[in-house]
């Protein structure tokens, strides 16, 4: 949120950049937290696909926001619920030990390379809407790419 000191309501801030192939618009804080989510990966050596799901997840959990609500506990950049095991509140509110916890899962499920985004990040989230994080696919891998490059994710 922004500030508009002369309107009576708080204004909804814009997307900072536009993703140029998927059209995806981001915000500083969106980056940032796509940035800590692939950064993790890569530091743990992980594999780009990896990366790609977990960005395609938290897309779709939390429009890559690190929000402190959610659908009964949920809270986080993946929706994480204290009362299923993810940890504290205060845990999975924290971006690092929120991928970290997501990738931990994630390599516990047998073939995960190789399975469409969707059905990865499903084995992993248990969400009740599980097909719909193919969606954020396309926008997952131009993002990775873009910040594994080191560039600007928006040109």
């Amino acid at each position: 949120m922004a500030w508009d000191p002369d309107a009576d309501e708080p204004a909804v801030r814009t997307a900072e950049c536009t993703l140029p192939a998927s059209r995806v618009p981001l915000t500083d804080e969106q980056i940032g937290n796509a940035r800590t989510i692939a950064q993790l990966g890569r530091d743990r050596g992980l594999p780009e696909r990896a990366v790609v799901i977990a960005l395609a997840t938290a897309m779709q959990e939390s429009s890559l926001r690190n929000l402190d609500y959610g659908d009964r506990d949920s809270l986080g950049l993946f929706q994480q619920r204290p009362s299923q095991g993810w940890g504290t509140p205060e845990q999975v509110q924290d971006p690092v030990y929120a991928a970290g916890i997501f990738y931990d899962r994630l390599l516990r499920v047998p073939g995960w390379e190789t399975m469409r985004v969707t059905d990865a990040a499903q084995r992993v989230q248990r969400s009740a809407f599980g097909e719909l994080y193919e969606q954020h696919a396309e926008m997952a891998v131009e993002l990775s790419v873009a910040l594994g490059a080191g560039a600007s994710p928006c040109g």
